[in-house]
């Protein structure tokens, strides 16, 4: 090794040594667990062991748009004082004109709180090409994304699967959003139903095509089952039980400079908290074992991927 190779190879060991291990905290998705309120949402949370909440701040939810600023600041400081935090929150909000948008992005700025979910697009298919539709979005994304630059908030565009969903090839994500700040305007890469559009090496090119717009990533699995009907759907399953390759996801997300909100959504049956029911038909701590157990294996993958700290 020359004097150059080796002051080249001894600055790259200062800066790797330099450069600390990530680690991803793991949020709950509050919709699961509705049926608990205030204290004992977050006292629920903080013993089944996850490191904060993501909030449902949308109608129906924990927090209803219209009372945002009166009723979300006491909330986010119980679940603080349990030692939690919240790392972003779910809204309803489409576009800036939703109604109470700029109220929300202005109360959760005035709590530290810079990221939330968006989303809700759809294609009309009688109506032009979706390339022409994507280019009508455009403006509406731009409206939104300068209030979020006012308000130093960060929108997800949340990915579902489905027909006529925008967000489920997840591509059209990119093409939608990659003139835009990451910032201001990204997305929240659910990788169950990425799986679920493309199972076997879809869901590896939509994520890496994302690059710095991943701005949050949603955990979930599922399998393909047939239903009474004889006809194939995807079900929701616990952690490691279904079709997602955890291991492998996990070290994309570990190769990547990301270092946003992490969630886990349960949405196979529990009781009615899969639904986001405010009465649930089992007891409770059976909807806490369940969550428990996803949120373990959760961390064995973050700890083999080196993103646990």
């Amino acid at each position: 090794m020359n004097r150059r190779d080796f002051l080249l190879a001894a600055a790259a060991a200062a800066t790797a040594k330099a450069v600390p291990p990530r680690k991803l905290n793991v949020s709950v998705f509050s919709k699961h667990l509705q049926f608990l309120q205030g204290e004992a949402l977050a006292k629920a949370a903080a013993e089944i062991g996850f490191d904060g909440i993501d909030l449902a701040v949308r109608p129906g939810g924990h927090v209803e748009p219209e009372r945002v600023a009166q009723d979300l600041p006491p909330i986010v400081k119980i679940i603080r004082a349990h030692g939690l935090n919240v790392p972003m929150i779910t809204s309803g909000i489409d576009d800036a004109d939703t109604p109470h948008a700029e109220s929300v992005l202005r109360t959760i700025s005035e709590l530290g709180i810079h990221h939330y979910r968006w989303g809700g697009f759809k294609y009309d298919p009688a109506g032009p090409s979706f390339g022409k539709q994507l280019d009508a979005l455009k403006p509406r994304v731009a409206k939104l994304a300068a209030l979020n630059a006012k308000y130093k908030t960060g929108a997800m565009f949340h990915t579902h699967s489905g027909i006529n969903v925008v967000g489920a090839p997840i591509w059209d994500l990119y093409i939608l959003l990659k003139d835009f700040d990451p910032h201001a305007v990204g997305v929240n890469y659910d990788i169950g139903h990425a799986t679920v559009e493309g199972g076997f090496g879809g869901w590896i090119d939509s994520f890496r095509v994302l690059g710095p717009h991943l701005r949050g990533v949603a955990v979930k699995d599922f399998l393909w089952e047939k239903d009474a009907k004889g006809s194939w759907k995807a079900q929701w399953k616990p952690i490691g039980e279904g079709m997602v390759r955890f291991p492998q996801f996990f070290q994309l997300l570990a190769q990547s400079d990301f270092n946003g909100p992490l969630q886990i959504h349960y949405e196979y049956p529990l009781g009615g908290a899969d639904a986001g029911k405010r009465t649930i038909t089992i007891p409770p701590e059976q909807v806490f074992t369940a969550m428990k157990s996803d949120l373990e294996k959760i961390r064995v993958y973050l700890a083999k991927s080196g993103l646990a700290g």
